[in-house]
């Protein structure tokens, strides 16, 4: 009996709000993305405005005020920020946000202190960052930043768009891309200073005590392919 009413007054102290917001998104006009703890979710699909949804959550109702949210749209720019008030770090205040997109779309700052950022579906222009936490990517190309401190970074089914880029990096955690294609022209550049790198695609390697580089130009050699990882593994997959 004192389980069950544990696990109620829990239940009713656990308060969520969610917030929906949708903003007109041109070419010209650039996204920003900053969250403490949470999850920072973009889609990519064939619309032209930006459709945001904000879902915070906290162990009570005055927490919320913790987190304010929000959205400051500009001529140059789209603003969203779920951020604790007075540089708190909260683990039990989350705020997960959604973006779906234009898939050219350019998102010039997305920043995660504690969660996890993932993207589908994108082939515009992506930087992002989260200091605790993996980054996760599906059906992606064009020119992304991808940069964690603890975590893995893992791509699928990504491709390589003629003037892009793919700048994965960690510090602590490992860089899986797999790559829908093979490339026919591309400048591939891998190092790993503690650990190891892996390519189905040929690279030539120079390994020496401590740190491991391979690299490789494949035809015209560009786009380029920049993997960094301090302590983890480098694999790159292709068929």
């Amino acid at each position: 009996m004192w389980i069950t009413l544990a696990a109620v007054l829990l239940a009713v102290s656990d308060v969520s709000q969610s917030q929906t917001r949708v903003v007109s998104l041109p070419p010209e006009k650039a996204l920003s993305i900053e969250v403490t703890i949470g999850t920072v979710r973009i889609v990519g699909s064939d619309r032209k405005d930006v459709e945001i949804v904000v879902d915070r959550r906290g162990s009570a109702a005055d927490d919320l005020k913790k987190l304010p949210v929000v959205v400051d749209d500009s001529a140059e720019r789209v603003q969203v920020k779920a951020v604790q008030l007075d540089g708190g770090t909260d683990p039990l205040l989350r705020a997960d946000v959604t973006v779906r997109v234009p898939r050219s779309a350019v998102i010039d700052s997305v920043r995660v202190l504690e969660g996890r950022i993932v993207v589908e579906q994108f082939s515009g222009t992506l930087t992002a960052d989260v200091r605790r936490g993996p980054i996760e990517g599906k059906e992606l190309a064009g020119t992304l930043r991808l940069e964690t401190g603890i975590g893995d970074v893992v791509l699928a089914n990504a491709r390589l768009s003629p003037t892009g880029l793919l700048r994965l990096r960690t510090f602590n955690g490992d860089v899986r891309l797999v790559l829908a294609a093979r490339p026919d022209h591309a400048r591939i550049m891998a190092l790993a200073l503690n650990g190891e790198v892996a390519s189905d695609i040929p690279l030539t390697h120079r390994n020496t005590w401590g740190p491991r580089w391979a690299e490789a130009t494949i035809g015209r050699g560009e786009p380029v392919i920049s993997i960094d990882v301090v302590t983890g593994k480098v694999e790159i997959k292709s068929p």
